[in-house]
């Protein structure tokens, strides 16, 4: 005798959906930017699938740029005045220096943070604050590996200048690093974006520096590890 479908709502039913919501949750989506990277390797694996070494090279493939272009969804923190990581990383830098000259911010040093990201790293860049974009600005440059200091300098890169509702500025740097040489910035000036809202991707390797308004407390050090859009970096000064 054929077995009834099981009616909606039962306990198996339930219990499967449950499973698929647990295999969603712990399996972070895929960037659209990675794409392309995945459906290449495996339409190589696909077409050569009756050599065994082309198959699962394409695989390996497919699933390392999956890796690379996740984009696990985060929670920022609700804290008035806080200041979020805008990348997962860590941090290389936490000093002073001048803002990217092409954006025209003047010749005074800054509080920064400078966050160094590895290929193993997630690589999507997220709003450190909410605010308006007043300004996007890129810059070509050299590839320096992103964990020199003059790489901020050196290096290729995409600058963005966030305003917030009281006046705060801060700028978000996007760093090209010795193995990346693609930056994609999707803010755009005028644009209102909110604290831990993805903004942007580097790939593959790369640094992300942030520039705070002076009386900004910092509260990372070097060689802490961050988690983009719930890390704390900082507290402006209210």
């Amino acid at each position: 005798m054929a077995r009834r479908p099981t009616p909606p709502g039962t306990p198996e039913q339930t219990g499967l959906g449950h499973v698929a919501d647990l295999v969603r949750s712990a399996i972070p989506p895929l960037h659209p930017a990675g794409l392309p990277f995945v459906a290449a390797p495996l339409a190589v694996a696909a077409l050569g699938y009756r050599h065994k070494w082309v198959r699962r090279t394409g695989l390996f493939a497919a699933a390392a740029c999956a890796t690379f272009f996740r984009h696990p969804n985060r929670v920022p923190p609700n804290r008035p005045g806080v200041v979020v990581a805008p990348a997962d990383g860590e941090v290389a830098l936490v000093d002073t220096a001048v803002p990217p000259a092409e954006l025209g911010l003047g010749d005074q040093p800054l509080p920064r943070v400078s966050i160094f990201l590895t290929v193993l790293d997630v690589h999507v860049q997220r709003t450190p604050v909410s605010g308006i974009v007043s300004s996007v600005v890129y810059k070509k440059g050299e590839f320096l590996s992103a964990d020199l200091p003059e790489a901020s300098d050196a290096n290729e890169r995409n600058s963005m200048v966030i305003e917030t509702e009281t006046g705060k500025r801060l700028v978000v740097v996007q760093i090209a690093g010795l193995l990346a040489r693609r930056i994609i910035c999707e803010a755009k000036v005028g644009d209102k974006i909110s604290i831990g809202e993805t903004y942007g991707l580097i790939r593959f390797g790369s640094r992300v520096d942030t520039y705070f308004p002076i009386g900004t407390t910092l509260l990372v050090v070097p060689g802490q590890r961050t988690i983009g859009a719930e890390t704390v970096l900082a507290e402006l000064d209210s």
